[in-house]
């Protein structure tokens, strides 16, 4: 099957505020990134994680190319996704940069594990996987990064940490399933036999 590609010619760009603002109405899961070994590690917080393929387990993870991750990302081919839960929300902070920590002091006030890779994994995570570097598709600001999953380490159940119109949220699967039906889904109708 061929297919075409038709260039169009659109006078107007959306500015960067404005997807922004859009992008607030999508939630998504809380992860911190981790890279390097020993004492040369750093990590961010993204919402950006998605899984690529099951067969290989494979993800995708958007990177910004300015961040400090990155060029320790592109030298150590291997990286962790972890997958935080609500009550992580100190780690997702510190990680995302807000406070000025930098490097190995973000690793701070936190349990660390290590895998296959070495790479420091969040002990307690709902998921800590444990990547190698596939592939880097280099766009704009930002780079896809395709991580092949060689181990990972999952939690027991727990409450998961969205983060949704600028703001964390935690959903508690146990608690927050039952008020989202309540208010969201109709009432089922009875069955009818003919």
């Amino acid at each position: 099957m061929n297919s075409a590609v038709r260039t169009i010619k659109i006078d107007r760009e959306a500015s960067a505020g404005d997807f922004r603002s859009a992008m607030r109405h999508l939630a998504g899961g809380v992860s911190v990134i981790t890279v390097g070994r020993g004492t040369e590690i750093t990590g961010m917080t993204v919402t950006s994680v998605s899984s690529l393929s099951v067969d290989p387990p494979t993800l995708i993870v958007s990177i910004n190319r300015e961040s400090s991750s990155w060029p320790l990302l592109k030298t150590c081919g291997f990286f962790g996704v972890n997958i935080v839960n609500a009550d992580q929300l100190d780690v997702a902070e510190r990680f995302s940069g807000k406070d000025g920590l930098k490097g190995a002091a973000r690793f701070a006030g936190a349990q660390w594990i290590t895998l296959v890779s070495g790479v420091p994994l969040l002990a307690g995570a709902l998921a800590a996987i444990d990547c190698e570097v596939e592939d880097f598709v280099e766009r704009h600001s930002h780079a896809i990064v395709i991580g092949r999953v060689t181990d990972m380490q999952l939690s027991p159940r727990g409450a998961a940490l969205t983060y949704w119109q600028g703001q964390y949220v935690a959903i508690d699967r146990d608690e927050d399933a039952i008020r989202l039906a309540d208010v969201s889904l109709p009432a089922p109708r009875a069955l009818r036999r003919t």
